[in-house]
């Protein structure tokens, strides 16, 4: 009996592992059912937060008085920072700018420390929540 030669038996190798890949490969395909409505219920989600109207946490209040000076502390402060969302509020008959909405109490003074060197009257409130 002849053995066979190296090249024949490398050859038979690489066939055998070429076509073992095919024998054990698995395909599936994946459908993920979804209600239309999500998408619209995170845009509305995100706007609302953006907005702080689901805050639960801190907000820091920059002015509260008349719409006038009101806007133009808003002005102000949109030309200084950019990192905190801004948001002119009404509570009759008063209007109030307020900056942020922060999940805990340290991110709150973290940003008013930075906040109050140009607006030293700032201050940290917790708003109740708005329905």
């Amino acid at each position: 009996m002849k053995l066979p030669s190296r090249f024949n038996l490398f050859v038979f190798s690489l066939l055998v592992i070429f076509f073992s890949e095919f024998a054990l490969a698995q395909q599936a395909t994946v459908t993920v059912h979804q209600d239309a409505k999500i998408p619209q219920l995170l845009e509305l989600k995100k706007s609302l937060e953006k907005e702080n109207k689901l805050s639960e946490g801190y907000t820091i209040q920059l002015y509260y008085g008349e719409l006038n000076q009101a806007n133009s502390i808003i002005r102000k402060y949109r030309g200084i920072y950019g990192t905190w969302p801004a948001s002119i509020e009404y509570e009759t008959p008063n209007y109030k700018v307020w900056v942020g909405s922060y999940g805990s109490r340290i991110e709150a003074d973290r940003a008013l420390i930075e906040i109050q060197k140009n607006f030293p009257s700032a201050f940290i409130l917790k708003p109740e929540r708005r329905k």
